[in-house]
């Protein structure tokens, strides 16, 4: 049965606030749990925030009752494959059963203040594959010594461990990728595409998984979904334009490195730029229509972002009129 989740945004919320909005949602019927943002900066300076992820993880865990991960998290460049392995475990032997760990190959955003070169993507993807070997094997409780193209481990193993490593989830856009993701990893994610993008990469997803000899029926398909909903339409579009303006942008972002730009590049953000991208509606019919719509495509879980302040309000209202009126299966 699909279930419906809420996306905690820590590059756009304070954790405290999150950690009171993440129990409402719970509440309210966010079944699924929650994804958590992974950002060292936010996307523009309005937006306001960009807690560090893994201590408002633990803090999560304490204050919900359901599963949580991130997404997504970069390993490579912030982060050592092993210091994401470490802490991922840590996670999960605090919470059996409750947290995934989402990964991705980065934005510049996010991870060019470490300095030195910002690779181009088929050189990060490729990073971000070997770095989930490394994790998979840290996770099976060996002694992990490494040599790879871009990565060195000296001689490793984690003592603190559940006792179901945790599943890995790989966000991915591209064939390539969905492939290597159902061979190496346990699910996929997906933030927002084309129907037709979405049934390719399901199927490059469950031919990876049956290659390596996995039942791709069994590994979840995770959707990520921005919309923008007010009591007015006025009020929906205000807040798409002011607080989520990256989401009107109509081009790969990955390369921008700081939230000024983005500041610079929002100011060419036109209403029109945000269809098929940010959901935006006063209308908790359409909102239906549409998570409807990602449910009966076959999406396992289908966590929402709201992109306005409004988040108190948003949970209430999906609660009491969108998660209901939900066909579920």
């Amino acid at each position: 049965m699909a279930k419906i989740g809420y996306a905690a945004m820590l590059e756009q919320f304070h954790p405290t606030d999150l950690l009171e909005w993440c129990p409402a949602a719970e509440r309210a019927g966010f079944s699924a749990g929650f994804t958590v943002s992974e950002h060292i900066q936010p996307w523009t300076p309005q937006q306001g925030q960009a807690a560090f992820a893994w201590a408002f993880l633990g803090a999560l865990g304490q204050r919900t009752s359901l599963r949580f991960g991130t997404a997504v998290t970069c390993p490579g460049f912030r982060y050592h494959p092993a210091v994401i392995a470490h802490a991922a475990a840590t996670m999960g032997a605090m919470y059996p059963g409750r947290f995934w760990l989402g990964l991705g190959a980065g934005e510049a955003l996010n991870e060019h203040v470490m300095g030195g070169q910002w690779p181009e993507i088929g050189v990060r993807s490729a990073m971000l594959f070997e770095a989930i070997e490394v994790i998979n094997r840290l996770f099976a409780g060996e002694v992990v010594r490494h040599r790879g193209e871009h990565f060195r481990l000296e001689s490793l193993r984690l003592y603190t461990r559940p006792e179901t490593p945790v599943p890995v989830y790989v966000a991915t856009a591209g064939p390539l990728n969905a492939k290597k993701t159902g061979r190496l990893a346990d699910g996929m994610i997906t933030v927002g595409a084309a129907d037709e993008k979405i049934g390719m990469l399901w199927g490059k997803f469950e031919e990876g998984a049956r290659e390596a000899g996995k039942d791709p029926s069994g590994m979840p398909k995770l959707l990520q979904v921005h919309v923008s909903w007010a009591p007015t339409e006025e009020a929906a579009l205000d807040n798409a334009m002011r607080e989520w303006p990256n989401g009107g942008m109509p081009f790969p972002k990955q390369d921008i490195r700081n939230p000024e730009d983005f500041a610079a590049i929002a100011k060419l953000v036109r209403p029109e730029d945000f269809q098929n991208r940010v959901l935006i509606s006063s209308d908790l019919r359409v909102h239906t229509a549409s998570l409807q719509h990602y449910v009966d495509m076959g999406f396992d879980e289908v966590h929402v972002h709201n992109v306005g302040r409004n988040q108190a309000e948003f949970i209430e209202a999906f609660g009491a009129e969108v998660l209901p009126a939900l066909r579920l299966g």
